[in-house]
This record gives structure tokens, sequence and C-alpha cells, in this order.
């Protein structure tokens, strides 16, 4: 869970940010159990847009993201 909230909010700044700025999400260290192995997947450019390949990853992190009430 803790990936795909790290990968929605790295989506959200990608499509709000303009491509100059460079964008780091990380988990706070002590607040995961496995900190280091989800800053490792969110810090890995290849892991993030292959998980953006995916087209039913993608739909979950637009619903993320959606302002829309379900």
């Amino acid at each position: 869970m803790a990936t795909l909230i790290g990968l929605s909010i790295k989506v959200k700044l990608l499509r709000s940010l303009p491509e100059r700025f460079k964008i780091d999400v990380h988990i706070t260290p002590g607040t995961h159990a496995s900190e280091d192995a989800v800053n490792k997947q969110l810090a890995d450019k290849e892991r993030v847009a292959a998980a953006l390949e995916n087209s039913q990853l993608l739909e979950v992190v637009n619903q993320c993201l959606s302002t829309k009430s379900p």
C-alpha cells in the first residue's frame, strides 16, 4: 500500500510540475517496516515507468488521484 501511495504522489507531482523539476518521493525513516524497499522502488525511474505502463496499475493510480467520490 505504501508503494501505491508513493507512486500516486509521484505521478501527481509529475503531472503538475514542469519537467525542469526533479521529483524525489521517500518514505519517512521509521514509519514503515519495509521503507528501504519502497524507497528503492520509488527512486528507480525504470520501475516507475514500468509501473505506469501497466494499464491496471495506472487505472488504480488514476482512481487514487481522482477528485470524484466513488
